[in-house]
């Protein structure tokens, strides 16, 4: 089964902001735009950071996920100089579950975007354990 969160609405951008393919959820790119307004919510690439992780809990958050369930993110930078600030702000928000990444500099979407992230994360489904009789388990003393 697939789950579109945030699908594409009429004169938006052709991307939903997460998916969910049975127990994955691939996030798309997230900017350090304000979602509300669409403005650039700072000019460094901290602030934009932050903003970008918020963003990105914010859709795991829809998907049903925390941000300890993240396998994998991309960062893609505009300037690799920026590298140790986006860093600090990237290990506050997912220390001590640090998953795996890649990053990389590119040329983003617009000039004031500094950082975008995408991640990809495990939603486990979360069942209740099957219920026995007592004393119906081969290694439970009867």
């Amino acid at each position: 089964m697939i789950e579109r969160i945030d699908p594409p609405g009429k004169g938006r951008l052709p991307f939903s902001g997460a998916v969910v393919a049975e127990s994955f959820v691939f996030v798309s790119g997230q900017v350090g735009l304000d979602p509300r307004s669409g403005s650039s919510v700072s000019n460094d690439v901290r602030g934009q950071t932050r903003a970008v992780l918020e963003n990105i809990e914010a859709e795991l958050k829809k998907a049903g996920c925390r941000r300890a369930d993240v396998l994998k993110t991309t960062v893609f930078l505009r300037n690799m100089d920026d590298f140790g600030e986006m860093n600090e702000e990237y290990r506050t928000f997912f220390e001590p579950d640090f998953p795996a990444r890649s990053t990389i500099e590119a040329r983003l979407a617009r000039m004031d975007l500094l950082v975008e992230i995408e991640a990809v994360a495990f939603r486990a489904t979360r069942m209740a354990p099957a219920k026995r009789p007592r004393g119906s388990h081969p290694l439970e003393k009867r």
